[in-house]
């Protein structure tokens, strides 16, 4: 069986709830996927940062290592929405495989980090990819300032993070919100601005999205956690 008849056989027979977590950098993606899949019940599917060989070698040339990296990412996320669209339990995504090349790829290009003979093999490489995945029934997209981004950069202490310039997350934040615009046009987005509307630790603001997400979808919430 190739890999477009077994994503969509087992998409189309299990088709877990989709919610994908989106932001810049530093914005708390991860944090709020653990305590939404641990509120929730759902699965978590986090992005491969730690692992990722090309990770610190980008971060101190980007030109060089602009396009290995995102094939990378390409490669591992493509594998994990695979695997992701042959479970029937809903499941939320610590950044989705359209944020590499809508936001990334798109970003390192036009600021001349990626020269144009990659980004064209890695856009044709990423349209044939998602043809065969589903999108995200909600993108719940997190913001920040740059100001506020950097300074959560700063305190997560990454060593690979510490050549991240403010410019480069402003690049990044533009993006986003060029995307949001038009993810609209295929699903719902939920958009928190996360300098006003604090989710880290028990804030009320945490509270009301919990409650928000098991009110628009209350069949999700009753699966049990052990379906698989």
């Amino acid at each position: 069986m190739d890999v477009q008849t077994a994503v969509s056989r087992e998409g189309a027979a299990n088709p877990g709830f989709f919610l994908a977590i989106a932001g810049n950098i530093g914005v708390g993606k991860t944090e709020l996927t653990t305590r939404l899949s641990q509120e929730l019940g759902w699965v978590a599917y986090y992005e491969p940062v730690i692992q990722n060989p090309y990770l610190d070698p980008f971060y101190k040339d980007m030109p060089r290592w602009s396009f290995h990296l995102q094939i990378y990412f390409l490669s591992e996320r493509f594998k994990a929405q695979v695997e992701i669209s042959k479970g029937s339990l809903p499941f939320i995504q610590d950044r989705t495989i359209y944020e590499d090349a809508e936001i990334f790829a798109r970003v390192l290009h036009a600021q001349g980090s990626m020269t144009q003979v990659d980004y064209e093999n890695y856009t044709s490489l990423f349209g044939v990819m998602v043809d065969f995945l589903r999108k995200p029934d909600v993108i719940l997209y997190l913001k920040a300032s740059p100001e506020t981004l950097m300074g959560r950069i700063a305190q997560r202490g990454r060593e690979s993070e510490k050549g991240i310039g403010i410019d480069y997350i402003r690049r990044l934040s533009d993006a986003y919100d060029a995307w949001m615009v038009r993810a609209r046009a295929y699903t719902e987005v939920m958009e928190i601005d996360t300098d006003s509307v604090p989710l880290q630790g028990e804030t009320p603001a945490f509270r009301r999205l919990v409650e928000d997400l098991k009110r628009r979808y209350p069949r999700q919430v009753e699966l049990p956690l052990d379906q698989g």
